[in-house]
């Protein structure tokens, strides 16, 4: 698989990847940047692509994506 590419992530990854990436753009983002950041935090929120073998599941973090004041 060539760098880059999202083949390896699930249908759920990628729509978050999505809804983020607009949510970064309504802000003033531009679009690549946009998508660069919104891959960034699926990545962090939930360990990266799909992985195989057993014993390798990780949960999504628990911790709150915001804190309140």
């Amino acid at each position: 698989m060539a760098q880059g590419s999202k083949a390896a992530y699930t249908g759920k990854q990628q729509r978050q990847a999505s809804h983020i990436e607009k949510s970064y753009e309504q802000r003033g983002l531009g679009k690549s940047e946009a998508e660069r950041r919104a891959w960034a935090t699926v990545n962090k929120e939930t360990g990266g692509g799909k992985r195989s073998g057993a014993g390798r599941k990780r949960t999504v973090r628990a911790a709150p994506k915001r804190k309140s004041r």
